[in-house]
């Protein structure tokens, strides 16, 4: 559509259609013939619109009703160029309109992403913040185990040593004061039964003794009591004391067997060491149902230790597989686990650099490979 400041031209303001119809009315009303002219051929009279003349009027009629006929097309055109001028305002009005509705929207939209950009932001802050308190917790947990390990540790080598230490001695003197008794009586089959069972009876309790202290020993490796935090470690040696610890746990009877290999010595955290072991160890001997065995070996390979525990136990189905090391998973009834240990031992991993591999098959068993870097 033409702007209203625009020159109109005589087809902007009717339509050739709308012009032969206002031809054929004035001459129904006049009784005479009209004809539109672009030009003036002498006959014809202007045809003004704002001071431009728009065309030539002819008609065979008597000049006064012929210059009436012109001044009537001319105020029918004003009143088109009125329609027209209002038509205009009207468009230019409602784009300017549009133009500034498109704007507003445009802007609702850009604050519309804006707002949700941060949103998004907001929830990765917030499950990053919900990660950082679990993995939190996960290690006031852990340390709050390790510490009550560590105190138990103390407190029995503290109360059990003392007392075993007098009873080993008390044992020994009761061996020399017996070999001197059997040399003063008279030999005789009696006296020599009697004399065999008592150092039978005092030869087992020096070796419950010795394993007495040799619990305690463990308890004091497993909590790294007489040990700095960051030292030399003997994997073999930590996956022992695990491993007996376990058997002391089940009353011996654990069906457990050891390879172990030869192993440099690695850099780390004994008591954390121990405490992975004793965990995946914890979790094969919870899986053995109807027999079954735990074997424990470790290796050097692709310069790094490894040390594979194996159960024949129930095994996992590949949904509870994938979920195994998830902080608090656990599908064990409530209060019979945390769901922390395979978690903890997955992150004491890492934190020497190393790794955890599970693979499991329902009713087979699992195996679980603890990976250190030699270097």
């Amino acid at each position: 559509m033409r702007n209203y400041e625009d020159d109109f031209a005589l087809d902007d303001l009717l339509s050739p259609a709308h012009q032969a119809r206002l031809l054929e009315l004035l001459g129904k009303l006049s009784g005479a013939s009209f004809a539109l002219n672009a030009h003036d051929d002498g006959a014809s009279r202007p045809l003004e619109f704002n001071l431009d003349t728009l065309g030539w009027l002819k008609a065979e009629l008597p000049a006064e009703q012929h210059q009436a006929a012109v001044r009537l097309y001319e105020l029918v055109l004003f009143y088109a160029g009125k329609y027209r001028l209002a038509a205009n305002l009207h468009h230019d009005a409602t784009e300017a309109s549009y133009l500034e509705l498109q704007q507003k929207h445009a802007a609702v939209q850009a604050s519309e992403e804006k707002y949700k950009q941060l949103a998004q932001r907001l929830t990765q802050q917030v499950e990053e913040q919900v990660r950082v308190i679990k993995k939190a917790q996960q290690e006031l947990y852990e340390s709050a185990r390790l510490r009550a390990v560590g105190q138990l540790a103390a407190g029995i080598a503290h109360e059990i040593n003392t007392p075993i230490g007098f009873i080993g001695s008390n044992l020994r003197v009761a061996n020399d004061y017996l070999d001197e008794l059997e040399a003063s009586l008279p030999d005789s089959h009696e006296t020599a039964m009697l004399f065999e069972d008592f150092h039978a009876l005092l030869d087992e309790s020096s070796s419950g003794t010795k394993r007495i202290a040799r619990i305690v020993s463990d308890l004091k490796t497993f909590s790294n009591i007489d040990q700095a935090d960051f030292a030399a470690c003997d994997i073999n040696a930590l996956i022992t004391t695990a491993c007996r610890l376990i058997q002391a746990e089940q009353n011996q009877v654990l069906p457990l067997s050891l390879r172990l290999g030869e192993l440099p010595e690695v850099a780390g955290y004994p008591a954390k060491l121990s405490q992975a072991f004793y965990n995946v160890l914890d979790n094969a001997t919870k899986s053995l149902e109807a027999g079954g065995q735990i074997r424990v070996a470790s290796r050097v390979q692709d310069n790094a230790l490894e040390v594979l525990i194996e159960d024949e136990g129930c095994g996992m189905p590949d949904d509870i597989l994938a979920r195994a090391f998830e902080p608090f998973f656990t599908t064990r009834d409530v209060g019979a686990g945390s769901g922390l240990g395979l978690s903890v031992t997955r992150d004491i991993l890492v934190a020497h650099r190393g790794e955890v591999r599970m693979e499991s098959r329902l009713g087979e068993g699992t195996c679980v490979t603890l990976r250190i870097p030699v270097n």
